[in-house]
């Protein structure tokens, strides 16, 4: 079949990669570069940097659309970031990637939500697109668990490995998965911001271990802005394992004590 792809994060490179290898791409929608680090580089999309070492178009605003010189079968949707027009949606079947169980989690980060609320499952949807948002039909849903100590980076992880066989398996025969309307109360997501990652001690320790395992966390401690990257939860105790100084590279929670003249610094 002939394919667009759209999708901007790394995770969704080896759901798009499992597609290149069976299917013709026709081209690649991804976001526009970005400065990033502190010298504000202009820096490629993952899928950017994937679609042209495979020699793929690559187009960074979807309103030329209509120029693309090829209709394609479908087009292919996973973590793309951007609203789909109207002929857009209306130039082909639209085939979306959604990483939670719909009607639930839907919007900009159904993986983060889910684990920052401890969630213990998760779901792929493979649904139609429609001008509102994760609201058509699912066509294919395949559920998996997630673990008290799950990060977003290994959700993402496996979503990049079971979404592109399914893909691969709804593409080979459609008509083996009618539509299915959504059913219950939908529930809404929104993007992760700077301030969400600070940390409020206050919270529980389950708590605050599902907001790091999910975004990080941000604190001060002795005075040093840090990032707590990882925990875990030792007789109902938050336990600090790998942290990150401001200006350096993360460490294990007891090599930064060991550098700090007061010890007792939680």
């Amino acid at each position: 079949m002939k394919l667009i792809l759209m999708g901007t994060p790394s995770f969704v490179v080896p759901i798009f990669e499992d597609l290149r290898q069976k299917h013709e791409i026709l081209a690649v929608f991804t976001r526009k570069p970005k400065s990033t680090g502190r010298k504000m580089i202009l820096t490629k999309t993952p899928m950017h940097i994937w679609a042209e070492s495979h020699g793929l178009p690559v187009h960074t605003n979807i309103k030329i659309f209509d120029s693309l010189p090829q209709t394609p079968n479908y087009i292919i949707v996973a973590a793309y970031g951007v609203i789909l027009p109207d002929n857009v949606l209306n130039a082909a079947p639209c085939i979306n990637v959604h990483p939670s169980d719909l009607p639930k989690y839907r919007g900009a980060a159904p993986i983060t939500s889910a684990i920052m609320n401890g969630d213990k499952e998760l779901a792929i949807c493979i649904m139609e697109m429609v001008n509102e948002v994760d609201a058509g039909d699912v066509y294919m849903r395949k559920k998996f668990p997630i673990g008290d100590n799950d990060t977003t980076d290994d959700i993402e992880n496996l979503v990049s490995k079971l979404a592109g066989p399914m893909l691969l398996e709804y593409l080979n025969g459609p008509e083996k998965y009618p539509p299915v309307p959504q059913t219950g109360k939908p529930t809404f997501t929104q993007k992760i911001t700077t301030a969400d990652t600070e940390i409020n001690w206050e919270k529980s320790h389950r708590e605050i271990h599902n907001q790091i395992r999910a975004i990080g966390g941000r604190t001060t401690i002795n005075g040093t802005d840090c990032k707590i990257i990882k925990t875990h939860i030792a007789d109902e105790k938050l336990v600090i394992d790998i942290i990150q100084p401001a200006g350096k590279k993360p460490m294990p929670y007891k090599d930064f004590l060991n550098g700090q003249k007061n010890k007792n610094a939680l």
